[in-house]
């Protein structure tokens, strides 16, 4: 008699070889005499199945993680045969080709739609414990006294052979179900990492350009087309950082290009300012050396005022020693030819000093004309003093001729000498008038000595004040030049850029 085993694997189409089914059937101990000790019941087991399976898918039709994975009733009633037939190939302990078909097509459909062992498990459970007991009640009388058409020890020896050969068939379907599952999770794999391969690829192409475009500065290209949901937000976000690094480089370009144009024009003010300031500076030295000549005049005329000041006063004393001796002389006319050598001096002396006079009239004429407006007191002065020298150079004249005639004029001495008083008198006011004016000029030429000295000392401070100018200038230059440089090589740095308009 065949065992279990030959008859499956006698079949052309045996189990997978994962399963491994004699190492089953060994451990399990199932039999050839097992089989017939399981088709001794299968009258009772067949007629209890119909009854078992009514009250199994009622529960699955109220269970709702159960009832989803039919579709309608008649879908239900059709896997109600199936279940039907199945367990009456159990009952006959038939475990050949169609039994192997039957485990394989259901550990693959279980797979398939999601099953979970527990599910199948817990079923089994259900409708073999309804089996077991309307077989009991076939078999063992309710009356106590009646004897059981099958004896108790060979029932209970049935209900573990079919045990074995249920739990047989569970242990082969939930064995293909997990070789299944794997199988598909395994393709389920290989697609994800296909398809995340692909994604990959995609994602890639899509930002590569880009990033290779912002590696070359090129920054007018955007990510377009549709991506996946998940890199959308990414899309958006580098799209907005492009666009607003484009924004920046734009209002940072236009800020340069103004920067470069104000910077040449203050470059150009400031070159400009440097040629108006140096000729500034030139124009403040020249001023300078002129008011210091111009100082150094004045201080030299004041110098020479108070020596004619002194000079004048000298004169005065001398004149006024002279009316003093006319004045004697003509109180002493009788002794004039005695005294006609000592007058011939005097006279010669009165010469000398008109001469002198002439001199420094002459003198103090040039100076007025070089002081300018400053000399032109100075000037009728000279002229003064040079018809005062005239008027005395024409006494002396004349005393000379009343010398040379008194021997013959005595008579009329005394009303010439008169007359030579009188001129006297009037040179020793007009000397006195002299001094008054050499005073007031000396006073004059010092105040504009000390007024030179304080304008120099400005023009000094306005040179000194010129140069720093000229210097800052310099410096403010050379800054609005460099300025103007980098921000030409700020321009030539982003000019290197493509951006968006």
């Amino acid at each position: 008699m065949p065992t279990i085993s030959t008859a499956i694997t006698h079949d052309n189409k045996p189990l997978d070889d994962s399963v491994n089914l004699p190492s089953r059937l060994h451990f399990l101990g199932l039999t050839e005499k097992e089989c017939q000790i399981i088709r001794r019941i299968e009258p009772y087991i067949t007629k209890a199945i119909p009854h078992a399976l009514d009250i199994f898918y009622d529960l699955v039709a109220k269970e709702p993680k159960t009832k989803i994975f039919f579709s309608s009733k008649q879908h239900m009633q059709q896997a109600k045969q199936a279940q039907l037939g199945y367990w009456r190939h159990i009952a006959l302990a038939n475990f050949g080709t169609q039994f192997a078909d039957t485990v394989r097509r259901v550990g693959k459909t279980h797979a398939r739609i999601g099953l979970e062992p527990r599910w199948y498990i817990g079923g089994y459970a259900v409708i073999l414990s309804h089996i077991i007991q309307d077989v009991t009640a076939q078999l063992v009388p309710a009356v106590p006294f009646l004897p059981p058409k099958l004896p108790l020890r060979e029932l209970a020896s049935s209900f573990a052979c079919l045990l074995k050969a249920v739990f047989l068939d569970v242990d082969l379907t939930i064995s293909i179900y997990i070789e299944e599952t794997k199988r598909s999770n395994k393709e389920e794999m290989a697609k994800l990492d296909n398809a995340i391969e692909q994604e990959r690829q995609f994602i890639t192409q899509s930002f590569g350009h880009i990033i290779n475009a912002l590696a070359d500065k090129n920054l007018s290209l955007s990510v377009e087309g549709d991506l996946p949901t998940t890199y959308l937000p990414m899309r958006d976000d580098l799209n907005h950082a492009i666009a607003t690094l484009c924004q920046t480089l734009n209002i940072i370009k236009e800020t340069t290009g103004s920067i470069d144009n104000t910077a040449d024009e203050i470059n150009s003010a400031a070159r400009d300012l440097a040629r108006r300031t140096e000729k500034q500076a030139a124009s403040v030295e020249k001023t300078a050396a002129a008011v210091e000549q111009i100082t150094a005049t004045v201080s030299s005329t004041a110098a020479r005022v108070l020596e004619a000041n002194h000079f004048v006063k000298d004169c005065q004393t001398a004149t006024e020693h002279f009316g003093t001796m006319i004045h004697r002389a003509h109180e002493a006319m009788k002794g004039i030819e005695r005294s006609a050598e000592a007058v011939n001096k005097i006279t010669n002396v009165i010469s000398n000093i008109a001469t002198q006079t002439n001199l420094l009239a002459l003198n103090t004429g040039v100076e007025a004309a070089h002081a300018g407006e400053a000399g032109s007191g100075f000037r009728v002065l000279a002229q003064e003093i040079r018809k005062l020298a005239n008027r005395v150079g024409n006494a002396s004249e004349e005393v000379k001729e009343l010398i040379s005639t008194s021997q013959n004029h005595v008579t009329a001495g005394s009303s010439i000498m008169k007359d030579a008083s009188n001129a006297v008198g009037t040179i020793i006011s007009n000397v006195a008038n002299i001094n008054s004016h050499l005073q007031e000029i000396t006073k004059a030429t010092s105040e504009q000595a000390s007024a030179l000295k304080d304008v120099n000392s400005a023009i000094a401070t306005i040179d000194q004040g010129t140069r720093e100018n000229a210097a800052m200038v310099e410096e403010t230059s050379a800054a609005t030049a460099n300025m103007a440089q980098r921000t030409r090589q700020l321009r030539h740095l982003l000019g290197e850029f493509t951006l968006q308009n």
